[in-house]
Order: C-alpha cells, then structure tokens, then sequence
C-alpha cells in the first residue's frame, strides 16, 4: 500500500466506499466523475502504478476476469474497457485501474 495513493485507501477502507465486487485480488466500485450510465472501475489489491509496472500476467488474467464478473452483475450485455496508462494517455490516478463503462438496454 502507498500511503499518498487515494485508491489504496479506498481498498483500505478509508472512505467507506461500497464496493460492488471484492475478491482476493481487487475491489471493483463506481467511478465517481460517470462518464456512461454505468462506469465502474476494477482495481488491483496491490498498488501498482501503471499497466507498464505491471510484470504479473497472473494478475493481469484475474483482473480480466474481475472486469467479465463486474459487467455481468452489473446487468451489461455490451460494453467499453480502458487502461489509461500514463498521464499522457489520461491517467489521473496512478495505481493501475480498469473503466467499465456501459448502457444497461
């Protein structure tokens, strides 16, 4: 855990965020700046700053497998994923996070 890093103190239990799947390897919670009718985002247990810090495709397997877990209970038939890697790329928060994002129909 880094101590400066707002999604390990959400995985923490700093923020008493409701989190829609927990499982050995990562939380999965709505993200709280939507940009779709169901944004969700599934994050890694451990603090991993990027997809390029990433060396465990074990890891990288089991949070694929979170995202197909998140999409289905949120009732999502079709939807987008996004790994932002790099604040040129747009990410705004580094610890290594997936967007789920999708229209319930």
């Amino acid at each position: 855990m880094k101590e400066d890093c707002i999604f390990c103190k959400i995985i923490n239990g700093d923020f008493n965020t409701e989190f829609i799947i927990e499982n050995e390897h990562a939380v999965v919670f709505n993200d709280i700046n939507p940009k779709a009718p169901v944004h969700m985002l599934v994050v890694p247990k451990i603090h991993v700053e990027s997809l390029n810090e990433l060396d465990d495709k074990n890891l990288l397997g089991e949070l694929m497998m979170t995202v197909k877990e998140a999409a289905k209970k949120a009732g999502l038939n079709s939807y987008k994923t996004l790994i932002n890697t790099g604040k040129d790329a747009g990410q705004e928060v580094f610890h290594m996070h997936i967007h789920i994002m999708g229209d319930k129909k």
